[in-house]
């Protein structure tokens, strides 16, 4: 049995000082002021000096270790006791093997696949408790954002379909009534038809508004979506959301 600390920096990798300088000012006010959370990196150590975490690489594994607390990239803030693992050594160095292969660097994704999600994997096969959730918080924030823009997206698409579709339904609606209404009216008769013994009958007189919607095609799109629909929906969002 040994203990499991989870070790968190500040994410202070920016060539730029100002804004190195602004990330630590937001942790210190959502974190430390609210209890919110804020931007950061954290890493598991069990059994021995070195820390595990995870980050991006264009080949190999993602998966590295560096002594705990000391990793130079970023600006280290506090140590977290998670709990007792009650696996070996050697069972510890089996899953670190695993998650080698199995977290490639080039997966390396900011807000679904990044060093914190790495550390709440390891953990769960270690048997300790997860991340607290201010930890990576602001990154499960824009993950649940991207996605909610992404359903949004298909409901508006989803909802011009169905408007276009019951444009159709009512176009034919209007066109039959106009046929057959022309059709039971005689040509020759001033008021377009006649009775019984000569006597005109009145007729259905359609107004001009009505003969303009028949006559003069204001027809929906042929097309099975309106023209240009996805475009307008998804012109506003991200280029880095998918759809």
């Amino acid at each position: 049995m040994t203990e499991v600390i989870l070790h968190i920096y500040d994410v202070t990798n920016s060539d730029s000082e100002k804004t190195n300088n602004t990330i630590v000012q937001i942790n210190k006010i959502f974190k430390d002021g609210i209890g919110l959370g804020g931007i950061f990196h954290s890493a598991v150590q069990v059994y021995g000096e070195d820390e595990w975490s995870f980050g991006f690489c264009e080949e190999g594994s993602g998966v590295f270790n560096c002594p705990f607390g000391r990793n130079p990239m970023y600006t280290y803030r506090e140590s977290i006791v998670l709990g007792n693992t009650y696996l070996t050594k050697s069972k510890v160095n089996q899953i670190l093997r695993e998650l080698s292969r199995e977290w490639p660097g080039d997966c390396y994704d900011l807000l679904s696949k990044n060093c914190n999600h790495f550390c709440d994997e390891f953990c769960e096969r270690l048997g300790v408790p997860k991340l607290p959730g201010w930890v990576n918080r602001f990154a499960n924030a824009g993950d649940t954002a991207v996605e909610i823009a992404g359903t949004t997206a298909y409901r508006f698409r989803q909802a011009k379909t169905e408007i276009v579709t019951a444009s159709k339904v009512a176009y034919q609606f209007l066109a039959g009534i106009a046929s057959n209404t022309a059709a039971a009216v005689a040509p020759d008769s001033p008021s377009g038809g006649s009775s019984k013994g000569g006597t005109a009958s009145p007729g259905f007189q359609q107004p001009a508004w009505f003969k303009n919607l028949v006559a003069a095609g204001a027809k929906p799109s042929s097309s099975g979506a309106v023209d240009n629909g996805d475009e307008d929906i998804t012109h506003n969002l991200s280029a880095d959301i998918p759809r």
